[in-house]
C-alpha cells in the first residue's frame, strides 16, 4: 500500500458488510491478505495467480514468520514456470503447497481458525505494481464454499506440484 495511503480509506471492516469492492493503484493484494487476517486471525489461506514476485514472497515471508497462517497453496500458470522455477527455493521456504497448471485467477480464499471464511477476487497478480487494480471481498460462506471447491478441483484435478516440476527439471540438467 502507498505510505499516504490507509486500507480504510477503500474498505470497511468484514464484519460491517458481507460485500465490497475498490478499484484502486494504492492497494495491492499482501495488503489486504494482511488486512483479512488481521480481522479473521490465524488462517490457512488458497491463492491463485498467474505469477509471483519476490517482493510479493517476502511480504508472505512475514507473515508466515509472524504465524499469522497455518497453510498457505499456491497455484501459478505453467506459463510462468521459468519466474516461478527461479523463486523456487524461496517459495519452498514460505509457501507449503505450491502447483501450476493453466491458471490465469487471482483469487485469495482464507479460512481462519476460528471459523472465519472471506473470498477475494482480484485482477492483481501476486506482485507489486503501480497500476490501478480491482478486488471483489466477500464474507458470504457459499461464495467461499463454491470457489474453495473450484480452487481444490484445479489443484487436485489439473496441476503439477511444483516439487515434481522442480525434480524433473533438475534430472534433465
Amino acid at each position: 500500500m502507498k505510505r499516504t495511503a490507509n486500507i480504510s480509506d477503500f474498505l470497511r471492516p468484514l464484519c460491517e458488510v458481507t460485500s465490497q469492492a475498490y478499484l484502486s493503484n494504492a492497494v495491492q493484494v499482501a495488503d489486504i491478505l494482511e488486512w483479512v487476517l488481521a480481522q479473521v486471525g490465524v488462517a490457512e489461506i488458497w491463492q491463485t495467480s498467474f505469477s509471483i514476485s519476490e517482493e510479493f514472497l517476502r511480504r508472505l515471508f512475514f507473515i508466515t514468520r509472524d504465524k499469522k497462517v497455518s497453510r498457505i497453496n499456491l497455484v501459478l500458470d505453467h506459463k510462468a514456470t521459468n519466474k516461478t522455477l527461479k523463486l523456487w527455493a524461496f517459495i519452498t521456504q514460505v509457501i507449503e503447497n505450491t502447483y501450476l497448471a493453466d491458471n490465469h485467477s487471482k483469487i485469495l480464499l482464507v479460512r481462519s481458525e476460528m471459523g472465519h471464511s472471506v473470498s477475494i477476487v482480484t485482477s492483481q497478480n501476486l506482485t507489486r505494481g503501480n497500476r490501478a487494480e480491482s478486488a471483489f471481498i466477500s464474507t458470504d460462506p457459499i461464495i467461499f464454499s463454491n470457489l474453495l471447491s473450484q480452487v481444490q478441483d484445479l489443484i487436485q484435478n489439473h496441476s503439477v506440484p511444483l516439487n515434481d516440476l522442480f525434480r524433473q527439471r533438475i534430472a534433465a540438467d
